[in-house]
């Protein structure tokens, strides 16, 4: 998907913490309501294991065609040849550093996104000592995602893989005429639940809870048990995964606060913003937020909770 040369430009930075940093991917279930995620963590530092492909497979080359409404040849050929090459500086499959607890973060991804696209952000975290579950949300916000399926069953969207199939979800562009509240307001509920499904899947991961993933990856879950600080767990997103966040703190009080990157609020109702009673903190690029949103964002002010807001200058969306 690429050559050496062509990632030279780009890479994504290593974390600078003192853990080293592991990552791996988890989904259960053979349907799509299951969860998929990667998981990043502090690993043991003998582990030697190649880092993973930054963007893991071409259907997410397609998927973000489809996002842009371009070409999915002309697409996956640009990303093939400058991106194809480029790697996670994180161990895949790497041993659990265990013995410790951590807090934990569920990471939502923005629109259009994927589990894999924030690496940076969350292999930062994770050598600072967080375990970091970025979920793939299954609302047709990514720009792809899939699951794996029984081969009884039979679909012109799957693709065969060993003795499963690969159900694959592309990204939803509104239909002509389409208003777009009702669909987002949809999405951002369906990936609260999503953050909070694999939430209770890392917290029966930490009670010892036998997971089965169906990746089939040789990863020792068993050694997260009891790893968890489970007074210290965050949820964090950007954009759209930004009001995931903060839908997801007013559906679940076990998130003890938020962290939403350059919130994209449009997706949210007024009325959940009364639900949200944990600490909260925005962080802004200087270019997206209107005043619509910043006003919507301050409806989010507590003289009982620590609100904060920042905007770093000269930084724009991505």
């Amino acid at each position: 998907m690429g050559n050496n040369s062509s990632a030279q430009s780009f890479k994504i930075p290593a974390g600078e913490g003192p853990h080293t940093v592991g990552c791996t991917d988890l989904m259960t279930e053979h349907t799509i309501h299951g969860s998929f995620l990667r998981l990043y963590y502090p690993c043991q530092e003998d582990t030697c294991d190649e880092g993973p492909a930054w963007i893991p497979r071409r259907e997410y080359h397609w998927g973000l065609a489809d996002n842009l409404k371009m070409n999915r040849t002309v697409v996956d050929t640009f990303f093939s040849y400058y991106y194809g090459s480029v790697k996670c500086p994180a161990k895949w499959n790497a041993s659990f550093k265990s013995g410790e607890t951590y807090p934990l973060i569920i990471f939502s991804h923005g629109l259009g996104a994927f589990r894999t696209l924030y690496s940076a952000i969350c292999i930062e975290l994770a050598s600072q000592g967080f375990v970091v579950a970025a979920v793939e949300h299954r609302d047709e916000s990514a720009s792809a995602t899939y699951y794996l399926q029984d081969t009884a069953v039979s679909n012109a969207e799957k693709q065969t893989s060993g003795l499963q199939q690969d159900v694959w979800i592309y990204y939803r562009n509104l239909k002509p005429g389409e208003e777009e509240f009702p669909l987002r307001s949809k999405q951002v509920h369906q990936r609260a639940e999503e953050c909070i499904k694999a939430l209770n899947l890392m917290l029966d991961i930490n009670d010892g809870k036998k997971v089965t993933n169906v990746l089939s990856l040789p990863f020792d879950w068993s050694m997260l048990k009891d790893s968890i600080d489970i007074n210290q767990m965050c949820m964090v997103g950007h954009s759209f995964g930004g009001a995931t966040a903060i839908q997801s703190l007013s559906k679940d009080a076990r998130f003890r606060c938020g962290i939403a990157l350059d919130a994209w609020m449009f997706p949210l109702k007024d009325e959940i913003f009364s639900s949200v009673h944990q600490p909260l903190l925005f962080i802004n690029s200087e270019t997206f937020q209107s005043v619509d949103s910043i006003l919507k964002i301050k409806k989010l002010d507590s003289k009982v909770m620590e609100r904060k807001m920042i905007t770093i200058k000269a930084t724009e969306k991505f």
